[in-house]
């Protein structure tokens, strides 16, 4: 069973899951836009045999804080600090739609500390008409008001992100979820072209790879994670 802990960064608390072994190499999970840690669950036993893996609920989701500023700049600063607070100098990234986005944010800010990127049906930073956005009934495990700050960034990025995948030095595997999926999948062959050393692989299980086809995109990752994809 995964350790929930927390960690403060500069006054934020965030919450995380840590499993594996204490010395093994660190593995770090960003999750999609109103998940949280624990929807790694079907792949982290096959992630936590090679890695020390840190599955990080980001800002106004799940257990961690609901500050009420959102940004996905500021949820990459999240990360930065994370890193920081727990002494983790160059880590492994696994980050899933808007969780990829924010990976893509961080690699290209900080590329010194990726050493291997994992994008799983993330969206190419260009603008895009996403349908209506409509609030779920009942309580929610997420703050509606960092979804509508999200979603606006999601829609219409700024030019700079683009341009910023240039930057991105890791080894980086590009998963798309293929027809099924609501994400273009011509993006995702693009970003995996923009990326230098960028590699694109189809599992089309739709938008939620891991959930859907969990021992073959457990299976992909570790491959990559290894330096054993061909």
């Amino acid at each position: 069973m995964p350790d929930i802990r927390t960690a403060h960064v500069a006054g934020l608390r965030l919450s995380y899951e840590v499993t594996g072994p204490v010395d093994a190499p660190p593995l770090v999970l960003l999750h999609a836009l109103g998940e949280s840690a624990g929807d790694w669950a079907p792949v982290v036993p096959a992630f936590a045999r090679d890695h020390r893996v840190h599955a990080l609920d980001l800002r106004g989701h799940g257990r961690s804080a609901w500050p009420g500023t959102y940004s996905l700049e500021l949820m990459r600063a999240d990360v930065a600090g994370f890193l920081d607070a727990l002494g983790l100098d160059r880590i492994r990234l696994v980050g899933h739609s808007m969780g990829g986005v924010v990976a893509q944010l961080f690699a290209a800010a900080q590329p010194e500390r990726v050493t291997r990127l994992v994008l799983e049906d993330a969206p190419l930073p260009r603008p895009r008409t996403p349908p209506p956005l409509v609030r779920p009934e009942g309580e929610l495990s997420f703050d509606w008001e960092m979804v509508v700050a999200v979603r606006r960034q999601l829609d219409s990025p700024p030019a700079a992100w683009l341009d910023g995948l240039g930057r991105i030095t890791a080894d980086t595997l590009v998963i798309g979820g293929g027809p099924p999926s609501h994400v273009p999948q011509d993006g995702v062959a693009e970003l995996a072209e923009r990326i230098p050393g960028g590699r694109l692989l189809t599992i089309p299980a739709g938008h939620l790879i891991h959930q859907a086809e969990p021992e073959a995109f457990a299976a992909a990752v570790s491959r990559f994670l290894d330096g054993r994809a061909d």
